[in-house]
């Protein structure tokens, strides 16, 4: 086990990892592969070494965002197909070759843009179905099937993304159907016309969850290998048996008396109310702490105890009320995220907290946090 010694670090528990590994294969029909998704560096956790740990339990496909996450995970030695879900500039094409990548094919434009470029390329064709964000709409056959004509694109999947699929209300999983209905008649049409399928994926994984009857070659899971949902709601909702794998821990810089009346931090923007102590820690929102938690609205753990947050949050470090726990020190540990004796705060309970989702909470955590591993092979 490595320990984080510098001011502020990330903690991954490798066990958790293989753990949620085992729970999402668990839930993928029969013929279905997990396709991992590492993009902004696989959530924040790190996407070079979770990678690893995917390749070593068996995973032989991934997902990342652009063409420079692809070649950071080839340059250290990730196997497997490793898909760009978006846009690569054609000065950037022949890193898909030097690297081994697979690239989405976005339009029909697009296409013959790829395959203006003179040498084979491997792609997956991306099916707008009702997003209306990236892919050739699903209504647009004929240029679906001009794709398919392309003669140097290797087409080795074919895909879509379903927007609404985490919501239990009605109208969203009509639209959820309705995509998968869209799909399903790109498919046939394409067999159609004597096309010989690509390996198809569908689902995300809320897609796993909440329409499991779905049966496709990959299944495209991020945030739920990293142990946890978008929100408090949908981890009490789902009863996964998902375990967290990342903890965000930091260190007490300085401890010392706020009189009653004083001001802490920019703006004055908190006056103690009476005679306090509180704790300044070396993490701030170029750390990844949302500014937006200051002044209350958030919380960090010492000694299993929450300490409030007073005064705004600054871009290196961060106060914290600790009046009520008892002898906090300069050196001490305060958690950003994970356990401290019998408290935790999670990912989710600060995407709340902040008015927004798990995903952006973890892909902000800032690049100069140390990485330590708990329980690594």
């Amino acid at each position: 086990m490595m320990k984080g010694t510098g001011r502020a670090w990330i903690e991954l528990d490798m066990n958790n990892l293989r753990h949620n590994i085992n729970v999402v294969r668990g839930l993928l029909p029969d013929g279905c592969r997990l396709m991992a998704v590492v993009k902004a560096d696989a959530y924040g956790h790190g996407a070079v070494e979770i990678a690893k740990e995917l390749n070593s339990n068996g995973i032989r496909a991934f997902c990342v965002a652009s063409v420079s996450e692809g070649v950071e995970l080839r340059k250290h030695s990730i196997k497997g197909e490793i898909l760009i879900l978006g846009y690569t500039h054609p000065e950037q094409f022949s890193l898909l070759i030097k690297y081994g990548l697979t690239q989405t094919v976005l339009d029909l434009d697009y296409a013959e843009l790829l395959n203006g470029f003179g040498e084979k390329l491997v792609v997956h064709v991306k099916i707008d179905t009702g997003m209306h964000r990236l892919g050739e709409r699903s209504e647009n056959i004929d240029k679906i099937l001009r794709v398919f004509k392309c003669k140097n694109l290797v087409i080795n999947g074919i895909y879509t993304h379903l927007c609404a699929v985490d919501s239990d209300r009605q109208t969203d999983k009509d639209f959820t159907q309705m995509q998968i209905d869209n799909f399903y008649r790109v498919l046939s049409k394409i067999e159609e016309q004597g096309f010989a399928l690509p390996k198809a994926h569908i689902q995300s994984s809320y897609g796993i969850f909440n329409r499991p009857d779905l049966s496709f070659d990959y299944a495209r899971v991020g945030i739920a290998l990293y142990g946890m949902l978008y929100t408090l709601n949908d981890t009490e909702r789902y009863n996964t048996g998902l375990r967290p794998v990342l903890s965000v821990k930091t260190r007490v810089s300085a401890v010392k008396t706020l009189f009653a009346g004083e001001t802490v931090g920019y703006g004055l923007a908190f006056t103690a109310p009476h005679n306090m102590r509180i704790a300044a820690l070396t993490f701030g929102y170029a750390d990844g702490i949302p500014r937006c938690l200051s002044c209350g609205i958030g919380h960090v753990l010492i000694n299993g105890q929450k300490a409030p947050v007073v005064g705004r949050i600054c871009m290196d470090q961060m106060m914290v009320d600790v009046t009520g726990i008892e002898g906090v020190r300069q050196g001490d540990i305060a958690v950003i995220i994970g356990k401290s004796g019998k408290a935790e705060i999670t990912a989710c309970e600060i995407a709340e907290r902040a008015g927004t989702v798990s995903t952006e909470v973890l892909s902000r955590l800032g690049t100069r946090l140390e990485r330590a591993f708990l329980s690594r092979k």
